[in-house]
């Protein structure tokens, strides 16, 4: 039989925090067009399970041209951009064979579309580093950057031209933003086109968006749509979010151990008292943070213990005291529906739950509920 491991990905899910997402921005801002972020194989997820339980959403965005062909194949017919844009002249003819959207953060990007020839306009969204040190132009460039993408657009190069920003901290310091808005607002305003600024945090920001004013805004939510928070101090739960990913394994071994007697490699946990302890299938080779430390959250036949010693390649220890009964065979759920969220394990891991999801590994078999042809 294969091994025991599983990560079982909800689509539900994902369309019931699609769902959740999109009325709380419309509310403040009717009429938002909203991106279902799905970078990094749909944050682990899986391209086919984003695009399906993102259906309703106004638009895709993503890095990668091969999953934006995939979301082609798998037939997403409604927008898709590209968050990085385009990296040479080449890339311009799958732009156009795929009817994709570019952001457009460097004046290179711009000399390569000054000199291409494109049968088709193409809508670009033209970055600003408001203070994010990343992508984008800086302010004292932006307007003059922003000029010549207009005059591509005269030129029938670029359809629809936006302004883009992103934010650096938005899930924990809201002087920092209102700075980065600050500076957003200054140096656009006057300028033609489009709006989009908030990412998972500023998007569940009541008000927010409100302050950029009433022109059309575009939004683009990311690790909330899978049930996780972008917010260190607020649950998932508290924003009415489902996990659309639940990774989950079973004890294959069980055993006493004896006061004194060291656990794993490097001896990490001793055995403070006699007490019995399981092996779970499943380890730092699946995805799982080597870094967790003895103490993190773990359930056991429904019910929650913690992690022990040092994660192995391909197995960890779990503390059974609280589950006598638990023999090998029991459940484990690592992080997801029936156990601790995905944003606990990374709490405890000195980490985000961000990287947990991206991090899971190919070699883990993926389930993905309803199954193709189920209701």
């Amino acid at each position: 039989m294969p091994r025991p491991i599983l990560a079982t990905i909800d689509t539900h899910a994902l369309a019931d925090n699609l769902g959740a997402v999109s009325e709380f921005a419309r509310a403040t801002l009717p009429g938002v067009f909203v991106w279902a972020v799905i970078k990094a194989r749909g944050y682990g997820h899986g391209i086919e399970a984003a695009v399906r339980g993102f259906a309703q959403a106004d638009g895709l965005a993503l890095l990668d041209f091969d999953e934006a062909v995939q979301c082609r194949t798998l037939g997403w017919r409604k927008p898709i951009l590209l968050l990085e844009g385009f990296f040479e002249p080449a890339d311009l003819a799958l732009v156009q064979a795929y009817e994709l959207a570019i952001v457009v953060h460097c004046a290179e990007q711009l000399d390569m579309l000054e000199s291409a020839t494109l049968g088709r306009p193409v809508d670009a969204w033209v970055k600003l580093n408001s203070g994010m040190h990343r992508l984008g132009f800086q302010p004292a460039e932006y307007r003059r950057q922003y000029a010549r993408a207009l005059a591509l657009q005269a030129g029938g190069c670029l359809g629809q031209v936006g302004k883009m920003t992103h934010f650096a901290r938005a899930d924990d310091d809201p002087g920092t933003t209102r700075a980065q808005l600050d500076c957003f607002r200054s140096i656009t305003q006057g300028l033609p086109g489009p709006v989009s600024v908030c990412n998972s945090a500023a998007t569940l920001t009541a008000g927010l968006s409100r302050t950029l004013g009433d022109g059309p805004q575009a939004v683009r939510p990311g690790v909330c749509l899978y049930g996780a928070s972008p917010f260190p101090a607020k649950t998932a739960a508290e924003l009415h979010l489902r996990p659309a990913m639940t990774l989950a394994s079973v004890l294959i071994s069980t055993h006493r151990m004896q006061a004194g007697d060291g656990l794993g490699y490097g001896h990490a946990y001793r055995a403070p008292h006699d007490m019995r302890v399981g092996i779970v299938a499943c380890g730092y080779a699946d995805g799982y943070p080597r870094h967790a430390p003895t103490g993190t959250p773990v359930q056991v036949a429904g019910v929650r213990t913690r992690l022990l010693g040092t994660v192995s390649m391909d197995m960890l220890a779990v503390d059974l005291e609280p589950v006598p009964q638990a023999g090998p065979g029991a459940p484990v759920v690592l992080w997801g529906e029936g156990g601790p969220s995905v944003n606990e394990v990374a709490a405890a891991s000195a980490t985000i739950g961000y990287e947990l999801l991206t991090a899971l590994a190919p070699r883990v078999p993926r389930r993905i509920l309803p199954a193709v042809g189920s209701g």
